[in-house]
């Protein structure tokens, strides 16, 4: 029934993070990893600007666009959108516990509504051809994580999603804020695991507190996928082993120095229509997380990359620190 072929290794969409600048980093670092987008809403894509919200370097492929909406007409129209754009699946957010994202009706507060969930896949598997997926939690609130999952689950498995990705977690909508979500309710590992049990023939995949590559590959012998968030983010190199560690490929571990030089021209092409070089380098600052001379470099890119006309000389500023301590 899935359109995925286990294993895959995932970087969450983040909001504020996952930008195309930063898939386009992340994607130098790994050529398999499937990327996504920060969550878009359905109003945005229908009144919104398209090219800012959904544009993104081909070479990010394969890319998946999260969607957060409630109603399944308007995702159906989004989810058209997006194949259109060439977005290689669609995502529907199920988890995430934001007060805006309550006020309008989506995110983890769709947690308590597994019907209306179930009808959102089933309009947006109607309207296009690539695979619609769902990221949720183990449930919100006061709710029983066992039935909570289970039907939810279980409806959207019967609407025919194509991959469920759970975040181990419950949220808490009521006293705790988005930040405290991702840290302070526990995780539930074997929750997630129970679910691969019960639908062995459905793509589960794991999100939540994965801290490296040694945990998603254990993550790995019972479940489908691994999402990693902040660690693929603020650790950004541990990526470059994730081809040979996760998919077998007999490829060389990607060397962060190697990595710079390749976005050196995506830098300048930006910078040349006007964009800023912060856009690139606040992703880039953990690159060198743990190389000797990473503070500074995070120091020269941070200082230096929000300057008005600054250039790839501040790049160059901050290697040249990290090529000295590495010869010292």
């Amino acid at each position: 029934m899935s359109h995925y072929a286990a294993p895959v290794f995932a970087i969450a969409p983040m909001l504020d993070w996952t930008d195309r600048h930063c898939r386009l980093f992340h994607r130098q670092l790994s050529a398999r990893a499937l990327l996504y987008t920060e969550m878009v809403t359905t109003a945005a894509i229908r009144f919104g600007d398209r090219e800012r919200l959904l544009g993104f370097y081909p070479e990010e492929h394969p890319v998946a666009l999260q969607l957060g909406g409630s109603d399944p007409a308007e995702l159906a129209f989004a989810a058209r959108v997006g194949e259109d754009w060439g977005y290689d699946e669609i995502n529907l957010n199920v988890g995430c516990p934001s007060d805006r994202v309550q006020s309008g009706r989506f995110g983890a507060c769709l947690m308590l509504e597994p019907a209306l969930v179930a009808d959102c896949v089933a309009a947006m598997r109607a309207a296009v051809k690539v695979p619609v997926t769902v990221k949720c939690r183990i449930g919100i609130d006061e709710q029983d994580p066992e039935e909570a999952l289970d039907r939810l689950a279980d409806a959207v498995i019967a609407a025919g999603v194509s991959a469920l990705w759970v975040h181990a977690r419950k949220a808490w909508l009521k006293g705790l804020s988005p930040r405290e979500n991702r840290d302070i309710p526990p995780l539930d590992y074997d929750r997630v695991r129970r679910l691969k049990v019960r639908h062995p023939e459905v793509f589960i995949g794991i999100n939540g507190g994965i801290a490296d590559l040694d945990a998603a590959l254990d993550l790995l012998k019972t479940l489908d996928g691994v999402m990693l968030g902040r660690t693929a983010y603020q650790e950004p190199a541990l990526l470059g082993s994730v081809d040979r560690l996760v998919y077998g490929a007999a490829t060389e571990d990607a060397d962060p120095f190697a990595v710079v030089e390749r976005m050196r021209p995506h830098i300048a092409a930006h910078l040349a229509a006007g964009g800023r070089l912060s856009a690139f380098t606040r992703h880039m600052l953990g690159l060198f997380h743990k190389v000797p001379g990473a503070r500074a470099w995070r120091r020269i890119l941070t200082e230096g990359g929000v300057r008005e006309g600054a250039g790839l000389e501040v790049i160059d500023a901050a290697l040249d620190v990290l090529q000295r301590r590495k010869a010292a």
